[in-house]
């Protein structure tokens, strides 16, 4: 599982049927203070996320495919849950 922010969305007039009625976004994964950290990605959003928020996110195809589609459909990331806070242990 992945923390990640949302920080856009992708519009394609094109695209594979299976993702016909999904929300790709771009998310860019960040760590427990909310700074930046390795390459943003696309990922299905199965929560109404956007923009802005902070998400939760399953980058592993399996259970892409398991919440979204078919086993042979071609998801390989998903928004799995909108985080509302988090709370950091005081070093």
């Amino acid at each position: 599982m992945i923390l990640a922010r949302v920080i856009g969305n992708v519009v394609s007039t094109e695209k594979h049927p299976c993702y016909k009625g999904h929300k790709i976004m771009i998310v860019q994964p960040v760590n427990a203070h909310g700074e930046d950290k390795g390459y943003s990605f696309l990922s299905c959003d199965a929560t109404q996320a956007g923009p802005g928020d902070l998400v939760l996110v399953q980058q592993e195809g399996n259970t892409a495919r398991q919440l979204l589609g078919t086993k042979n459909d071609p998801f390989h990331s998903v928004i799995v849950g909108i985080v509302d806070e988090i709370h950091v242990p005081k070093e």
